[in-house]
């Protein structure tokens, strides 16, 4: 149900919203913004935005210790994003990497979609995907859909390695496009908020933590497109995630959002975002005993970090809007005031920062409703967007239980458990035969490396070689 007094106000909000995002696409310009078009070898354009071939960026450089596929779907589906149309395979673990001007958190997204071809078989897509050093995918497959995973890494080096490694040799790994940008400062915050059954306390070291985005929602609205986002982001609807008895009603405001020095800004959430919203509203004089809920299928296993984005475009005063928020059925922030959090101005934005453990139910809930302090005839919970981040795990992964080294170090699976015996065996029948000439000879021979604990670490680390890509 939608808000009354605000239904006229619906299709001036669309144009108010698309002229607002249309002008403030351009306000944040990143240091490094690498937008790569994997196999291609023309340029592509997406939402305004230039992919350029990976053959031909002079700070980014692609390795493999073989020859890579470049892949070309000769009959694309019409209007598809033309990223899609061509992408990179490799039957060997492989690299890109990219020189990094600006140190700190970097929005990682790898674009992923199959079509047909004659060169390879699509089953066979299988495989693990590293990012400086965590491992972000394991045993992943792609979809005959466009799939978009998107990764928050901090980096503070001079470059940032993207590793592709096929789950086994008769595997391959692919991808059809990737941005590496550098994000604005303020977008991951270093503390947040630690909710518990027992306690609630501050999380520290935030900011250095691997975060895999796992859901972006515009609670209220319609969908948000790369187009309409300063950071290029994709924001869902929530009609999948909604509990349909909760009582909300939908809001739209045709106003201006009232950005402020210190508070969220146009990069941490979108004026499209905060212009729309879910309320519960007290029509009389009883305050309805009611939480608007969404419920994610969320792995468990994992820290998640939680961001809810809040922005009071529905009271027609300050001070009159007090609610609890809930994640994962526990209390988050009680008696929430919108108007103190935002020095008593409507329509600004706040956002708030939680970490939770995912649960062995496989969900990860989020609510907000009616406090002991919410007013009749008012607004008494209110939601404009939330975000849901999977932190890595203490082996530094955000999918599975194994390293990065203990996943390049048993590449090939297939052929690493017999190899290895059979090449210790042969070294040592080498080293037993060279002990005994030396003996017999008196003479010196020339010394050896240590053998590798795996095959294919000799590969990984003597058998990348530049590949001039055609």
């Amino acid at each position: 149900m939608e808000f009354p007094y605000r239904k006229l106000l619906f299709s001036l909000s669309l144009f108010s919203l698309s002229t607002i995002s249309a002008l403030s696409r351009s306000s944040f310009s990143p240091i490094d913004n690498y937008l790569v078009d994997c196999g291609s070898t023309a340029e592509s354009t997406v939402d305004n935005r230039r992919f350029v071939p990976d053959s031909s960026k002079p700070d980014s450089s692609l390795s493999s210790s073989t020859r890579s596929i470049s892949l070309r779907n000769e009959n694309p589906v019409p209007n598809s994003p033309q990223i899609y149309s061509t992408a990179r395979a490799f039957r060997r673990p492989s690299k890109y990497e990219f020189q990094i001007r600006d140190a700190g958190t970097h929005m990682v997204r790898l674009h992923f979609q199959t079509f047909n071809s004659l060169k390879l078989d699509w089953n066979d897509a299988q495989f693990h995907v590293l990012v400086n050093g965590f491992v972000a995918l394991t045993d992943f497959r792609a979809a005959k859909i466009p799939m978009v995973m998107e990764f928050l890494i901090w980096v503070d080096t001079k470059k940032l390695v993207i590793e592709f490694v096929p789950a086994k040799k008769s595997n391959f790994a692919f991808v059809n496009a990737i941005e590496v940008i550098s994000a604005p400062k303020d977008l991951v915050a270093d503390t947040a908020k630690f909710v518990s059954d027992d306690k609630s306390e501050n999380f520290n070291g935030l900011i250095k933590q691997a975060l895999q985005v796992v859901y972006r929602v515009n609670v209220g609205g319609s969908k948000v497109t790369p187009f309409n986002d300063s950071l290029w982001r994709t924001w869902v609807t929530d009609d999948e995630y909604l509990e349909s008895d909760s009582g909300s009603e939908r809001v739209y405001f045709g106003g201006r959002i009232n950005y402020q020095d210190g508070g969220a800004s146009r990069e941490v959430g979108p004026d499209n975002v905060y212009n729309t919203a879910r309320l519960i509203h007290s029509s009389n004089a009883s305050i309805p005993n009611v939480n608007m809920t969404w419920v994610f299928p969320a792995v468990g296993g994992y820290k998640y970090l939680v961001r809810l984005h809040f922005c009071d475009i529905a009271s027609i005063s300050i001070g009159l809007l007090y609610f609890n928020v809930y994640v994962n059925g526990k209390l988050a922030y009680e008696n929430l005031d919108l108007s103190m959090a935002t020095n008593y101005m409507l329509a600004s934005p706040f956002y708030a920062d939680f970490v939770v453990d995912g649960e062995e139910s496989g969900v990860l809930s989020v609510s907000a409703g009616p406090s002991n302090m919410s007013m009749p005839y008012a607004i008494d919970g209110i939601l404009n967007g939330i975000e849901i981040m999977r932190l890595n795990n203490s082996m530094g992964s955000l999918d599975g239980k194994h390293c990065a080294g203990w996943v390049l170090r048993n590449w090939p699976k297939a052929n690493v458990g017999a190899a290895v015996p059979l090449v210790a065996a042969a070294c040592l029948l080498l080293s037993i035969s060279l002990v005994m000439r030396r003996r017999m000879s008196g003479k010196d021979f020339v010394g050896w490396s240590k053998l590798p604990t795996s095959v294919s670490e000799v590969n990984l680390k003597h058998g990348n070689t530049q590949l001039s890509v055609k």
